[in-house]
């Protein structure tokens, strides 16, 4: 097996000089970067990244920890996550602790000295306490955490006033009785979603009603299950919002296997804005979430805790979350409405995809 000793002697140069460019430092000419990396092709070269680690005190490696890898919210996340380690020369390590806060500490703690720093999505309270102890070992990055964190920096979205819009958007449109699917118990978006729909109906005068509030569980199957919970109610609502896209997909699956049509029948508007909401028939009023900046951003606000650990300012982000106007809701309005906290949330108009 080739050594560090054998590419500096093939492209030329110090083994100094192949540590240096092995470790992406600047101080490197480009000819020289280029000859050592051509050896190490030619010669098959794989460095030891643990010893490198020793030497440097970096693995140059980021952990990530998500309560799930299933669906396409999640795969946009680490896609983000990804191109912005990608682009700083990171390694990527992902672990699913499926929202455990047991999990969350025993995933953490197996990436110890393999990982420079850990992003967390960990989307309840019970996971604040795991979450202090991991961020005494190495820089956190929280992802919609419910609550800050001391020393951990963090992105979320808005996941408030997004719902908060698109139920004011319905009650704009002449709809009093609405109904929600609500998310899993315990989750801070679906419970911020859930303050969300209440805060817009008080807001209209409406009180809320219980026997309109129906459980879910961010599954197409629990969506469902809403659906015909809806559908055996004695005074049907007229318009529904799914906490989130899976749920409105299952919802309006549900009303179709009964005889009923979107949005003559019900309009439904859900969360997310996933893919497939644009090509439902009829297609998904929503509330678009960059999944991909979300994990984008994550990255980039973590790297100064990496450079200088302990030392960098803490950062909060909210990413805002408009309404996409479909045709779902049954409204071809696309007004731009505003927040109490004075922030724009554009509610914008957007018809099914035909092409990429």
């Amino acid at each position: 097996m080739a050594t560090i000793r054998d590419v500096a002697s093939a492209a030329s140069v110090s083994i100094a000089t192949v540590s240096r460019v092995l470790n992406g430092s600047p101080r490197v000419s480009e000819d020289a970067r280029e000859r050592v990396w051509a050896a190490a092709d030619q010669l098959d070269y794989w460095p030891n990244t643990a010893a490198r680690s020793l030497t440097t005190q970096r693995t140059h490696a980021l952990g990530v920890l998500l309560p799930d890898l299933f669906g396409e919210f999640f795969s946009e996340v680490i896609r983000g996550i990804d191109e912005a380690a990608r682009a700083q020369k990171l390694q990527v390590l992902i672990s699913s602790s499926h929202a455990d806060t047991q999990e969350v500490l025993l995933a953490a703690r197996s990436m110890r000295g393999r990982i420079d720093g850990l992003i967390i999505m960990a989307p309840d309270e019970g996971s604040i306490e795991p979450i202090q102890r991991i961020a005494r070992r190495f820089p956190v990055l929280l992802v919609n955490p419910p609550s800050s964190v001391d020393g951990c920096s963090s992105v979320s979205v808005d996941n408030f006033e997004g719902a908060r819009a698109v139920v004011e958007h319905l009650l704009q449109n002449g709809h009093r009785e609405i109904a929600m699917v609500r998310g899993p118990a315990g989750n801070v978006d679906a419970e911020d979603r859930f303050r969300g729909y209440r805060d817009a109906l008080a807001a209209a005068g409406i009180e809320a009603e219980s026997r309109l509030e129906i459980a879910g569980a961010f599954t197409e199957t629990s969506g469902f299950q809403a659906g015909l919970e809806l559908l055996s109610l004695k005074n049907r609502p007229t318009a529904v919002f799914a906490a989130n896209d899976s749920m409105a997909v299952g919802l309006v699956s549900a009303l179709r296997s009964r005889g009923l049509q979107v949005p003559r029948d019900l309009a439904v508007v859900g969360f997310d804005d996933i893919v497939i909401a644009s090509y439902l028939s009829p297609a998904l009023t929503t509330v678009h979430v960059d999944a991909y900046e979300l994990g984008l951003r994550a990255v980039r606000l973590l790297l100064p805790s990496l450079e200088s650990p302990g030392s960098s300012e803490q950062c909060h982000e909210v990413l805002a979350a408009p309404v996409v106007v479909r045709e779902s809701c049954g409204s071809s309005q696309s007004p731009a409405m505003k927040s109490e906290s004075g922030r724009d949330n554009k509610i914008t108009q957007r018809g099914r995809k035909t092409g990429p």
